[in-house]
């Protein structure tokens, strides 16, 4: 996987072709005349990655009244993505409704700055690109691989943008549309994953608050 320049705000989106959960795809090409939020995880069947697939789904017609779509990626094969939306569905009761690419060789992760290799050798940072109706990159989000983002927090800054575009104005400091009514509260943590199958067994049995094996809850 070669490590690639970082493409910048203002820039356009690099063009790739992938496969993804819902089928082949043309980036930016395919989007045109939408918004998309183009997002990175670092692994597929991972507790923080699963939180977050959770809600991105839960608020993706959030996303759609914007006229914008979600697009995932990680460097797992199609076959891991496919399966892992579909525990998803089983364990959490979660039908995710965005496409995820899949990346095995790394190549759009690299050509999207996606791999950070002081971070980890292999997987993918938390990355977010907010890419414009003409496949123009305007606002980039890094987060590690310990910690989840704000779905809120993405939808806010995709409004401001917006609003940027139509209204030909700058948002201030904690600016909020009138739209959003959302309030923030504390959340259970996740508990780190077992790393063997006696672990994976037993941590079924043990107090916590679990959707399957790898991904339980507490306060």
């Amino acid at each position: 996987m070669d490590e690639q320049r970082l493409p910048l705000i203002g820039e356009k989106a690099p063009e790739f072709q992938a496969q993804t959960t819902k089928g082949s795809i043309n980036f930016p090409d395919d989007f045109k005349g939408k918004w998309v939020v183009f997002f990175s995880h670092p692994a597929d069947y991972t507790p923080v990655c699963t939180t977050e697939f959770i809600a991105f789904n839960k608020e993706y017609e959030e996303f759609k009244k914007r006229n914008c779509e979600i697009l995932g990626l990680s460097v797992d094969s199609i076959y891991s993505h496919i399966s892992w939306i579909m525990n998803i569905e089983e364990k959490a009761n979660e039908k995710i409704q965005f496409a995820v690419v899949g990346d095995p060789m790394g190549k759009v992760a690299s050509l999207y700055g996606m791999l950070h290799p002081k971070a980890s050798a292999s997987a993918t940072v938390r990355a977010v690109f907010f890419i414009d109706p003409e496949g123009i990159i305007r606002a980039i989000l890094y987060y590690p691989l310990t910690n989840g983002r704000n779905i809120k927090e993405i939808i806010r800054l995709l409004e401001a943008l917006q609003k940027t575009d139509s209204d030909k104005i700058a948002t201030p400091a904690n600016w909020v549309s009138s739209k959003q009514t959302w309030e923030f509260s504390e959340e259970k943590v996740i508990v780190g994953a077992p790393l063997t199958v006696e672990g994976a067994k037993q941590r079924l049995n043990e107090n916590y608050q679990c959707i399957d094996w790898y991904l339980c809850f507490k306060k």
